[in-house]
């Protein structure tokens, strides 16, 4: 779809549905012949469903996890959490500067650049990388001044209520 014109989109704060909103519109772009490609930061563990559905029902959509299965401590990442946020940005700078891929989506890029894993200068240039035609996504909390900026489409999901506050633990289908 060369004639597209490619967005960046940020879904960002501190509700719930971030990541489910850039998987509902890697579905949608899938829909329409669309190629997608998602990496996920700071997040390693195939229990989550849109890893096991992707991989079972949707081949013109990739998903490549770069993090561990264990928190990242702000402040004090692990060796390995920083080195698997390197091969993610160099991930996503191959992909993205491909041309191959109508839909990149960052997931979680925004809080591994608060968390010091990756600069919001390595971000900024990501974005500056993005073809004509491809549509960026960068989702998680605390999206910087500057990545906004850079937005078409900046989306806030706002928490008003979280059934984790009455004692709902996190559960298939609907956390992971």
């Amino acid at each position: 779809m060369q004639s597209k014109k490619g967005l960046v989109l940020v879904y960002t704060g501190n509700g719930k549905g971030k990541t489910t909103a850039s998987l509902g519109l890697a579905l949608r772009a899938a829909g329409h012949g669309e190629k997608v490609y998602i990496i996920q930061f700071m997040k390693g563990d195939e229990k989550y469903g849109e890893v096991k559905a992707i991989k079972r029902y949707l081949p013109n959509i990739e998903l490549v996890q770069k993090g561990l299965d264990t928190f990242v401590i702000k402040g004090n990442p692990s060796l390995q959490d920083l080195s698997l946020a390197k091969e993610g940005l160099n991930l996503a700078k191959n992909v993205i500067s491909s041309g191959k891929y109508d839909l990149v989506i960052l997931d979680e890029i925004n809080v591994a650049v608060d968390y010091g894993l990756l600069s919001e200068q390595e971000v900024l240039n990501l974005i500056e990388l993005k073809p004509e035609h491809t549509t960026i996504v960068l989702t998680g909390r605390y999206a910087s001044d500057k990545i906004l900026e850079k937005a078409d489409m900046i989306s806030e999901v706002r928490e008003i209520k979280h059934h984790y506050k009455q004692g709902i633990a996190a559960q298939p289908g609907i956390e992971y």
